[in-house]
């Protein structure tokens, strides 16, 4: 049996909740939440990293230079267009992004959701153990795998999916204290 593919499924979901995480803001600037803006640049939908410089010049601001001052209304617009809930302040040659503090109830908030993340990423990873041990069953069944190699696996595939189970608690443990301390 193979266990490369279970790990590699598990690892590509762990992927996706840091990838969700990454969008939820913390109070601080992080030019993560500006991964999703596209920006229409020469006729072509280009992410906004790929037409400017972005910085963060404070623990709560964004700047966005971009290469090609003719664009920054159509950057100014995607920002306004996304869903980032900041306003962009464009003085002529860059754009600021100031975030506000998050208050406590906001805190609250976007604790709960990204314990439902969290939840989501487990429901996903016993999916995966649930396939992959009812793969080794039908290897069974069909004679390729005895009982004893059957529970030997469905061990393994337990102790790999707790491993990421574990991995995922940590990951959602750290955001929250992210939201929380700030």
């Amino acid at each position: 049996m193979d266990y490369s593919i279970l790990e590699d499924r598990m690892e590509k979901t762990i992927l996706h909740l840091e990838e969700q995480l990454s969008d939820i803001r913390a109070g601080r600037a992080n030019p993560a939440i500006l991964n999703k803006v596209m920006v229409e640049y020469y006729g072509a939908m280009t992410p906004v990293n790929q037409v400017g410089t972005i910085s963060v010049p404070e623990a709560r601001q964004i700047l966005i230079t971009p290469w090609d001052k003719s664009i920054i209304g159509a950057v100014n617009k995607a920002i306004q267009q996304s869903d980032i809930g900041i306003n962009p302040i464009n003085d002529g040659n860059s754009i600021r992004l100031t975030f506000p503090e998050l208050t406590e109830d906001r805190r609250k908030e976007l604790s709960k959701q990204v314990k439902s993340m969290g939840e989501d990423t487990k429901v996903a990873i016993r999916n995966i153990r649930r396939d992959v041990i009812d793969e080794a069953k039908s290897l069974q069944k069909d004679g390729e795998m005895t009982e004893d190699e059957l529970k030997i696996a469905e061990a393994k595939i337990q102790k790999i999916t707790d491993k990421y189970v574990d991995i995922i608690d940590n990951r959602i443990t750290d955001k929250e204290k992210e939201l929380m301390e700030i």
